[in-house]
């Protein structure tokens, strides 16, 4: 191991009514042999419905086709528009409630973006996989009539930081809102630029906007979030393996070395940190020590535990 520093889809799905529960606990190997619908659970915003609507085509292109029920649920998150994420507590703000409706039985796959999650699950859910991940990259969107951004929205920790090693002289604010909403924002004049996911972009369909300029940052230029472009599915622990073969096995293992390192060096929405795999290669950043590439045997991606004590070793040398 060598280490290097550098400074709209159709689907099929029935329509979203929500079967009664009892708040029992779902058998889903028994449901998926039996026909009974599979309860998707999402966030509403238009990137969550278009990341479900990704998930509803693979349940049913799964041998049993799955039928599968959307039901839609409003996050602490999605509420609370005035709040600051940073200081307000972060990812959890938008997973909680759905953690409890898959605890309750009241849904059996909470789809997430795998960046929103934090590092330690509700206990009693687990992973069960992530969907092929998309495109990772960051995306600077300015406007057309600003060559170099003074005033920046992003309220990440991870963008501000890398950021600021190309536009010393930015200043940072919060913009809140979906894709559109912040869009149109910036386009008004609320900010110079924003920073944006690629895949969500590219999700929903989004490649320019009238007033402004997208410009692609790969992680060789501003390293990703943990799970970023991966879209996770949570289970209840018990079901997690009957849900697991149709997810990608690839993306998951990529994805569990960047959340064991989200885990042991960063602070969910507190803290500037960064992780990105891929094949031989992992990216970090952290406020700490910068930008950090290291090299590694491919075979080592699969014991994401080990490989994460092998490289905090080095950092600690550093």
């Amino acid at each position: 191991m060598t280490t290097r520093a550098n400074p709209p889809q159709q689907t099929r799905a029935d329509p979203p009514e929500q079967p009664e529960r009892g708040g029992k606990t779902n058998d889903a190997l028994n449901d998926a042999t039996n026909g009974a619908a599979c309860i998707l659970l999402t966030r509403g915003s238009p990137l969550a419905r278009k990341q479900a609507e990704i998930s509803v085509q693979v349940l049913a292109d799964a041998n049993p086709p799955r039928r599968v029920v959307q039901k839609i649920i409003v996050t602490t998150g999605d509420k609370q528009l005035a709040w600051a994420l940073e200081k307000a507590g972060g990812k959890g703000l938008f997973t909680s409630e759905l953690e409890s409706e898959l605890l309750d039985g009241s849904g059996d796959i909470a789809v997430h973006s795998a960046k929103d999650l934090p590092a330690a699950l509700a206990p009693g859910t687990a992973l069960a996989g992530f969907l092929p991940r998309a495109n990772a990259a960051d995306v600077l969107v300015r406007r057309a009539d600003v060559a170099t951004p003074r005033r920046i929205a992003t309220g990440s920790p991870r963008r501000r930081t890398q950021a600021t090693q190309f536009f010393p002289a930015a200043e940072f604010c919060e913009l809140r809102g979906n894709v559109a909403t912040r869009l149109e924002k910036v386009a008004a004049g609320a900010a110079d630029a924003t920073f944006l996911a690629a895949a969500g972009l590219e999700r929903l369909g989004i490649a320019e906007w009238p007033g402004l300029i997208f410009e692609e940052w790969g992680p060789d230029k501003m390293v990703p979030a943990a799970g970023q472009a991966a879209i996770a599915w949570q289970t209840r622990a018990a079901d997690a393996p009957v849900f697991a073969p149709l997810c990608d096995s690839a993306t998951g293992a990529a994805v569990a070395v960047e959340r064991a390192f989200l885990a042991k060096l960063g602070e969910g929405c507190h803290s500037a940190f960064a992780a990105h795999c891929r094949v031989g290669t992992l990216l970090l950043f952290h406020e700490s020590f910068g930008r950090r590439v290291f090299d590694f045997d491919t075979a080592c991606a699969n014991d994401a535990g080990a490989l994460t004590e092998r490289i905090t070793a080095v950092l600690k040398k550093l």
